[in-house]
């Protein structure tokens, strides 16, 4: 046979692993069996151990199209083999998201409802109809035959290479009945299966351990050299490990089945091709199903992207964020003229149209009759769900330091033992001692070098950590990583919520009017401020919501709405019914805000109440983004003609996108005398839309197009304040020698203020902000150093300092050294990004002595665990 060359599966990604053709080789099968037999079994536990010896033995090389085993091997520093035994499905088609030919005839004339029996009948006819597919299983993943890039893959669902426009063109009508047992061959069954291992099974597993297999050998050598009562010791002291080890693994297992398997089967209704409704068992869904999400919510049992209606989603499963979040439609970028290109469909990158399994939809909304429909794009363990349980099931192996130097330490007694064993042999041979002698005391040797009672102190150990962690509500199937644990040298903290509460207090406002800052103000409700456009941006540029008649939504939109004492009103079902199928949510003021008269006229009184109608409608929301650090609004007033724009966020980012004569000239100096108190700041903007904008035009606008040319309103500036807890435990990791960082997309100084007020950097330490640039106008990258606490008030810029000048070793190397100043690093995000661009001799440095890493988006707080991880 040619040498095949290398194959992948998974490739360029982070479980990529080498694939390898193997056939059973039935005179190597004979010869496997002989070799157990003559060495006793020990053969077959050499087997169990190295799975790529166990194929290699039992196998002949072959390619990977008529394999009958799989050989695999991660691509990462470990090395990893595993393997997997190939089984044949017969199919009617090769891929689940095309249509079989067999089938197609069927769907078209409206008989594909009895595909399966039909199909069933011509196959006794007509076997060849059906294709032979081959798969394997490995860590809960399929992966079937692909003739196109001649390897295994992995069938991907909706989720990858899908048009938006797609989804809405072919995939928004449900699948037919046929089509969706055809698929349902591929995909399988829609759960996130955690098996129980039995006792069986788990005994074998512990009990076939390396550690246990020799503390045997150890105890059977000292029986026959009558060395009982130890013997006896160390078997009831390994039977206790073993059986309460055994015990606490498995009721670990049973409680994340319990916990992934709670409401995770469900009835549905799903929309069939021919517009029927069917209510089926959510096990039965496949990708391209069409889910109808019912309007007083259900637990999401798939990842799914919603086409129709709104839903208000507790995502706290997946991201640990309690607040609801309010999920779209998916736009149709065909019914947008404006529209820039039809883009591919991402869950990561269209989060906000998409509903994740195990989520907990908690109420819809809908227009018109319409019903809430959602598109099913990925099942089963492809799931975010599956793929976190996944992580659990199958954790990915550590190499700590503490595990090289423990097989070192091993290795090291090993060579001992054997060099003592040779003396041994050698010194009973010379002295003519009987042969049963110097084989039980040679290798009595061995046994006293190595520690038989090692495994069964080391078990006992981790239960009794079990034990500790499970009094405060941990849980781990995989007891060995708790050693780990004892190897942790850093922990990064968030700030909102972590360190700090998680409710926001307001301190104050500060408008601006004609470019210059006002006074700053305590309260936003006063009567001069109540038809203000700030006070209508506080109103209106949230993403609040009312479930079941309670306000609810991010707390800093909680706190600024409830400052200004205004009323939310959103439309019920009846009245989209009745009106368009837009229909806004309508902001106003309560009626104590308005002067009252004590002697009032009937003629005042309907006066009063003319002025009292004074409304806001919500016509358009662009959502909160992280990554923009800014969420905006189109509103109108009632009864006016043109719509205005306003928008809220990072002060740095919406002073950019305000002209420049509307922002006050001592901006960055107010801010900057704000958060190093460590107050958050947000700032806001408004702008008055064109008359040529109308409701309908404004529902497909592009928001680039509305965030720009703003007027600065002014800043709202909220406290939070530190947790009572902070402080004690930031001091008992310090203690421990467990540095702390704080990872946050809040404001740079504010970020350092709440360091210093929780002890994660002492008062009599410096700070120093490396604010990298990027290439511009043909010169290099660069980074500035400033110290954080002598910016120059008022100034664009601060004193800069020499870069030879600042100190990259931190670590105290003698008495003397600890009255120096400790130096801790600060950046943003922009700054991190540039660094790891263009100066990655310089990453591990700075994340080694960085402490505070300021307006970070999600994708590069992961990036800097990564780095950090490297170093």
């Amino acid at each position: 046979m040619e040498k095949e060359e290398n194959k992948f599966v998974n490739k360029a990604e982070e479980d990529e692993m080498e694939i390898y053709g193997y056939d059973l080789c039935r005179w190597k099968l004979v010869l496997v069996a002989v070799g157990v037999i003559c060495s006793g079994g020990f053969l077959l536990l050499l087997l169990y151990w190295m799975p790529q010896w166990r194929v290699k033995a039992t196998c002949r090389r072959t390619t990977l199209k008529d394999c009958e085993v799989v050989l695999l091997r991660t691509t990462d520093e470990f090395k990893i083999w595993f393997c997997a035994k190939v089984h044949i499905m017969p199919s009617l088609g090769a891929n689940p998201l095309q249509n079989p030919n067999p089938i197609v005839h069927k769907v078209s004339n409206g008989h594909a409802a009895h595909l399966c029996e039909s199909a069933a009948e011509e196959n006794k006819n007509d076997l060849k109809k059906y294709l032979p597919i081959r798969y394997f299983t490995h860590h809960s993943v399929k992966y079937f035959w692909n003739d196109l890039v001649q390897s295994f893959d992995v069938v991907r669902g909706l989720d990858e290479s899908t048009l938006c426009s797609s989804i809405h063109k072919e995939h928004s009508t449900g699948l037919a009945k046929g089509m969706h047992d055809y698929r349902k061959a591929f995909y399988g069954v829609n759960e996130i299966a955690v098996k129980v291992p039995s006792i069986f099974k788990l005994l074998i597993k512990e009990v076939l351990n390396p550690f246990y297999i020799f503390q045997l050998f150890s105890v059977i050598l000292w029986i026959t050299d009558e060395y009982l009562y130890y013997a006896l010791a160390i078997v009831i002291m390994s039977v206790i490990s073993i059986v309460s080890s055994l015990y606490t693994i498995r009721k670990q297992y049973v409680m994340l089945h319990d916990m992934v398997a709670a409401h995770s089967i469900v009835r549905v209704s799903v929309c069939r091709g021919n517009q029927e409704i069917e209510e089926i068992l959510s096990t039965d869904l496949v990708p391209g199903d069409i889910m109808l999400i019912p309007s007083n919510g259900t637990i999401m049992p798939c990842d799914a992207v919603l086409l129709s209606g709104t839903c208000i989603v507790n995502e706290s499963m997946l991201t640990g964020e309690s607040v609801p979040v309010t999920k779209i439609n998916l736009p149709n970028p065909s019914e947008d003229p404006k529209a820039t290109g039809d883009e591919i469909y991402s869950p990561e990158v269209h989060k906000r149209h998409t509903l994740f399994c195990g989520t907990n939809v908690i109420q819809t909304r809908f227009y018109t009759g319409e019903l809430v429909k959602a598109l099913v794009v990925r099942t089963g363990f492809s799931t975010a769900k599956g793929q976190l349980v996944r992580s659990i099931l199958y954790p990915k192996p550590t190499d700590f330091k503490l595990y090289r130097d423990a097989y070192l330490f091993l290795l090291s007694l090993v060579v001992v033992a054997g060099i003592g064993f040779l003396y041994t042999v050698v010194n009973s041979i010379l002295n003519e001692v009987p042969a049963h002698t110097i084989i039980i005391e040679s290798l009595d040797i061995i046994t006293i070098t190595v520690p038989p009672a090692l495994p069964a102190a080391m078990t006992a150990g981790i239960v009794y950590a079990q034990r500790r962690l499970k009094k405060i509500g941990i849980f781990c199937i995989s007891p060995q990583r708790i050693n780990i644990c004892g190897q942790l040298n850093l922990v990064c903290f968030d700030k909102t919520g972590t360190l700090t509460e998680d409710g926001l207090d307001l301190w104050g406002i500060q408008r601006v009017e004609n470019a210059r800052f006002l006074l700053p103000e305590e309260r936003a409700c006063s009567e001069s401020l109540l038809k203000s456009e700030f006070v209508a941006c506080m109103a209106t540029c949230h993403s609040l919501t009312k479930i079941e008649g309670v306000l609810s939504g991010d707390p800093l939109d909680l706190k600024m709405f409830e400052a200004i004492g205004w009323i939310l009103e959103e439309a019920t079902e009846e009245e989209t019914a009745l009106h368009n199928r837009i229909m806004p949510t309508v902001v106003r003021p309560s009626k104590q805000l308005f002067p009252e008269s004590k002697q009032a006229t009937n003629q005042e009184m309907e006066l009063f109440e003319l002025s009292t109608s004074y409304e806001i409608g919500i016509v358009r929301q662009f959502p909160f983004s992280s990554v923009l650090q800014r969420m905006c609004v189109i509103a109108r007033v009632l009864g006016e003609k043109r719509m205005d724009a306003y928008m809220k966020g990072a002060p740095e980012v919406i002073a950019s996108l305000c002209k420049q004569e509307t922002v006050p000239v001592d901006f960055e100096c107010v801010l900057e005398e704000y958060t190093k108190q460590g107050f958050r700041v947000i700032a806001l903007a408004h702008r008055k839309l064109e008359s040529k904008l109308t409701w309908h035009k404004v529902q497909t606008i592009n928001r680039d197009a509305i965030e720009s040319n703003m007027d600065f309103l002014g800043l709202i500036i909220m406290q939070n304040k530190l947790k009572q807890e902070t402080p004690a435990v930031l001091e008992e990791l310090h203690k421990a020698n467990i540095r702390t960082v704080m990872v946050t997309g809040d404001n740079m100084l504010t970020a350092i203020s709440v360091a210093r007020d929780c002890g994660m950097i002492l008062p009599q330490d410096k700070v120093i902000i490396a604010e990298a640039l990027p290439p511009k106008d043909g010169q290099a990258a660069r980074i500035n150093w400033h110290y954080a606490d002598t910016l120059a008030k008022c100034t664009s810029s601060s004193p800069a300092i020499n870069s030879e000048d600042i100190p990259v070793k931190l670590v105290h190397e003698s008495l003397e050294d600890l009255q120096m100043t400790k130096y801790h690093f600060a950046m943003n995000g922009k700054s991190f990004a540039v660094i790891l661009e263009h100066f990655q001799d310089l990453v591990p440095k700075l994340v080694l002595h960085g402490t505070v890493f300021a307006r970070m988006a999600p994708d590069q707080k992961t990036q800097l665990v990564e780095a950090l991880q490297n170093v």
